[in-house]
């Protein structure tokens, strides 16, 4: 996965620290209500479209600009479906960061499902009852932008 310039910049001085980052996610459907999937380079998981704002980016911009980055598919925001802070992840070069997660149900409105970047060695389009294997987070977001209730999000129990 490319690592935007900014994040690059502040790694050149904060090292290998944990970097608290926002994340957005983006489950997309299309008009028969299959699911857009990337089957990721760098681990072959598949996953729903995701990536790192821009410094002043909005999020729901985020979503559209990284499923067209990585997926050629164009698509429109819907609703915000769940919020969540991700698990610390430590990276093969010693990096840590842990991601505050927005996810949006999305439409998909042109564009052609197809490999658009070297951040995915495939992507389709997947029926709901014909999904490739995916870690539970991935398939617990999918579940959610299926949910017709209100953004799901985590809390800790008060003490």
């Amino acid at each position: 996965m490319p690592t935007p310039d900014f994040i690059t910049e502040i790694r050149a001085s904060a090292g290998h620290q944990l970097l608290w980052l926002p994340g957005v996610s983006a489950v997309v459907f299309d008009d028969e209500g299959r699911v857009l999937l990337g089957q990721r380079a760098d681990n072959h998981q598949w996953c729903v479209i995701s990536g790192i704002p821009e410094p002043g980016e909005q999020p729901a911009d985020c979503a559209v600009r990284e499923v067209y980055e990585e997926a050629g598919v164009h698509c429109v925001p819907e609703r915000v479906v769940l919020v969540r802070a991700g698990s610390r992840m430590e990276f093969p070069n010693g990096d840590e960061c842990q991601f505050m997660d927005v996810t949006f149900r999305c439409r998909a409105v042109g564009g052609e499902a197809r490999v658009n970047d070297d951040e995915s060695v495939e992507v389709g389009w997947f029926a709901l009852d014909a999904l490739p294997p995916m870690q539970d987070g991935q398939l617990f977001r999918i579940k959610q932008a299926l949910a017709d209730e209100p953004t799901w999000f985590e809390t800790t129990p008060a003490v």
